[in-house]
């Protein structure tokens, strides 16, 4: 006989930690399954810079977050960037102790089968790979990849949509302009040939496909990677040489530092790595800068989404490999310049985060991945207006942020002959104002599943989530589905019945910040 719960909450993100402590202290009986073996996905997991934007957006568990880890250091809220890793997995741990939560760890989702019910269709009995199987009043689907909404068969999209889709200006695929993230022109992509000129295999790290034409939807997610926390303490771990080391590998990297002499550009290694001291104890988020960087560049995340669980492992095999190598490579190559190399040789991986993990993080940055097709689908058109609907659980604030999507090459017809060169396309940075994120955007339709809810692959177009997507706005969110979850099986009503303006009292009682003020 399946176990049977008031709310299910699948995915010990930061989201779902949220999820979980307000559908508990709502007083519904509560089960937070983890695939893994830790708490917090990426606020734990490395992203340690902790991506804002606007203040007056912050309420609730991102204000109480904010708060604790304030207490914790004693020191002005805001003072740090964000917390160290263990700390911020401290604090989520904390929280599902006090609010009675249990949790079970390193159970992935099997199946799950549907039923018929009253008002719908229904998420009925969840199976897990470790023999667990549980039936629950609603289903909170807390993941990055949004599996159990996916196994559901609830729709869904991956990747970038079409412009004319919802006449959105910055969607589908982009123009290959400059940036600090872009390429510069004229390194070859030729295996054997600096030059450029003469076709004999492709280098590694690029994604070698045609470009769909401008603003056309091709299904293009943007890059993953690892933050990785860094650190200049005594007792550092170093960047030693992995055994899956490929020289070949980073002969784009070697190009692209050629590149630079010729062209008598300094490119320091704060802007290659990111090495600001901005965590406590002087440690560093290693963030994704520049043109060669800790993101993965060859197309592995565009497969990612619907991937199957073995070819993910392989995916997230191939990131870590990728970070260890890129890691060793700046510290160590001769082609990269002396004081890049010297810069980085000063950092290692700190010795008391992420043991379990050889120092890396736990968590793969997945940025996007699916994203359901609810009740309505927040678009960028919401966001550059500044809409606050009525049904409004969330503020979100944060620029429309898409990292690089793939690099690719081309032929550029220079006389005499044409040249070979690499292009990175993709990126974009488009500031917003504050917002509203509605309550329909975390449910499907009733007759797709009437007790599901999802507040991180929630329905949005590739361009809205890219600003949805940040951790923040997940603990926001996943606050509101765990209170709405409470609320539907208190009131025995589907998901999307749930009275929604009872939903924003208990939301605003609990310090959820609802509109600009």
């Amino acid at each position: 006989m399946p176990e049977s719960i008031d709310v299910l909450v699948y995915g010990g993100t930061s989201a779902g930690v949220c999820a979980a402590v307000a559908a508990a202290d709502a007083g519904a009986s509560v089960l937070l399954v983890e695939p893994g073996r830790h708490l917090g996905g990426m606020t734990s997991g490395g992203l340690g810079y902790t991506d804002v934007g606007d203040e007056r957006a912050l309420g609730g568990p991102a204000a109480r977050l904010r708060a604790d880890i304030a207490e914790h250091y004693a020191v002005p809220v805001g003072h740090y960037a964000g917390p160290e890793p263990h700390v911020a997995e401290q604090i989520f741990e904390r929280w599902l102790e006090r609010s009675g939560v249990r949790v079970e760890f390193g159970a992935s989702l099997r199946s799950i089968a549907m039923r018929q019910g009253r008002d719908g269709a229904e998420v009925g009995e969840l199976v897990f790979e470790t023999g667990l199987t549980v039936s629950a009043g609603v289903v909170i689907d807390a993941t990055y990849e949004g599996d159990a909404m996916a196994a559901s068969g609830v729709p869904y999209r991956v990747g970038r949509e079409d412009a004319s889709l919802y006449g959105e200006r910055f969607a589908g695929r982009q123009e290959l302009v400059p940036g600090m993230h872009a390429m510069p022109p004229w390194v070859s992509p030729f295996a054997g040939d600096p030059s450029g000129r003469i076709q004999s295999g492709i280098l590694p790290q690029l994604h070698d496909t045609e470009l769909a034409p401008v603003g056309s939807g091709d299904g293009g997610v943007m890059a993953y990677g690892y933050r990785v926390c860094l650190t200049t303490a005594a007792d550092r771990i170093p960047f030693e040489r992995p055994d899956d080391y490929d020289e070949e590998y980073w002969e784009l990297g070697r190009r692209l530092f050629a590149n630079d002499r010729r062209n008598g550009v300094e490119r320091p290694a704060g802007r290659v790595l990111g090495l600001e001291p901005n965590l406590p104890g002087g440690m560093a988020d290693g963030n994704s800068l520049g043109p060669v960087s800790l993101n993965v560049l060859d197309g592995s995340a565009w497969e990612y989404p619907d991937a199957s669980p073995e070819r993910r492992r392989e995916i997230v095999e191939h990131h870590l490999s990728h970070t260890r190598g890129f890691l060793y490579f700046l510290s160590n190559d001769p082609a990269v310049p002396a004081p890049v190399r010297r810069e980085v040789s000063r950092w290692g991986l700190p010795a008391g985060e992420f043991a379990d993990t050889g120092h890396l993080p736990h968590q793969l940055y997945v940025r996007e991945a699916r994203r359901m097709l609810g009740l309505t689908v927040l678009t960028e058109h919401d966001l550059l207006g500044g809409r606050i609907p009525e049904d409004t659980v969330a503020l979100g604030s944060y620029h429309i942020d898409i990292r690089e999507v793939q690099r690719i090459w081309r032929w550029v017809y220079e006389h005499p002959a044409p040249i070979g060169t690499v292009f990175t396309e993709g990126y974009l940075s488009v500031p917003v104002p504050l917002y509203g994120i509605p309550y329909r955007a975390l449910v499907p339709r009733r007759e797709h599943a009437a007790n599901l809810i999802v507040p991180v692959c929630l329905s949005a177009s590739a361009v809205a989530f890219a600003s949805v997507r940040m951790e923040p706005q997940y603990m926001m969110l996943g606050h509101a589905a765990g209170t709405a979850a409470a609320l539907a099986v208190d009131a025995g009503c589907p998901v999307q019945d749930v009275p929604r303006e009872r939903l924003r009292e208990r939301l605003a009682d609990s310090g959820q910040r609802l509109s600009p003020r």
